[in-house]
């Protein structure tokens, strides 16, 4: 998962984003809630963990934001140094999912994420099968079958056709869905993602006869809709 961290103590980012990636995922630390803020604008986070306490732009007011502009069903964890009731609940309050008084135990930040994005994204759970529509997703045989129908698919083709359906819906950007799928291949040509695209709607054939709809987002990335009959 991608996950975005403010805190203006950089040794703290150090320790968030180590231990986050020691668990698997992805992190991005940001010192000012301006910069976080200007970040969230352009791309996509699948959850948020913010220092209540930050000089330019405080939490509350990236989490104000967050709640009006992002996803609903976005985790937001906020940090504090505070362990006073009145604080705790005034996060809760301003929208926050959950909260960590520092300093930071790393099983415990692992236990609380993990919990977190559990309970957002319950179809990204390790399971047999997936199932969109007439759709199933086998992701431990990488298999895909589509009416019933194996449908043969690279894995980096099962892969991103997995993503699409896990956020439909949802606009992906280009850096999130390189982050997703490619890992740390990040010097793939600009048309390789688009070929994946490609291959994949003709494969699943994601077209609005079929239900479903996959099409760019100008200067963004791509987006796959439902389309009610």
């Amino acid at each position: 998962m991608r996950i975005a961290v403010l805190d203006d103590d950089r040794t703290q980012t150090d320790l968030v984003c180590q231990v986050l990636s020691g668990a698997g995922h992805t992190c991005h630390a940001f010192q000012s809630g301006k910069e976080m803020l200007n970040q969230l604008r352009r791309e996509s986070f699948d959850m948020l963990i913010i220092d209540w306490q930050v000089p330019d732009l405080s939490g509350a007011d990236v989490l104000r934001w967050a709640r009006e502009k992002l996803p609903a069903v976005l985790p937001v964890l906020f940090m504090t140094s505070r362990s006073g009731e009145d604080d705790i609940v005034a996060g809760l309050a301003a929208g926050a999912d959950d909260y960590m008084i520092k300093p930071i135990r790393r099983g415990e930040l692992v236990a609380r994420v993990q919990a977190l994005l559990r309970r957002a994204y319950p179809t990204q759970n390790t399971i047999e099968q997936i199932q969109f529509s007439h759709y199933i997703f086998e992701p431990r045989t990488g298999r895909l079958l589509d009416h019933g129908e194996p449908v043969e698919l690279t894995q980096k083709e099962f892969d991103l056709a997995l993503l699409l359906f896990r956020n439909l819906g949802r606009p992906l950007s280009r850096a999130y869905i390189l982050e997703a799928v490619w890992s740390r291949d990040v010097e793939i040509p600009s048309r390789t993602m688009d070929t994946h695209v490609s291959r994949v709607r003709t494969k699943l054939k994601l077209r609005p006869e079929n239900g479903f709809r996959l099409a760019p987002v100008y200067s963004y990335g791509y987006r796959l809709e439902q389309v009610s009959g």
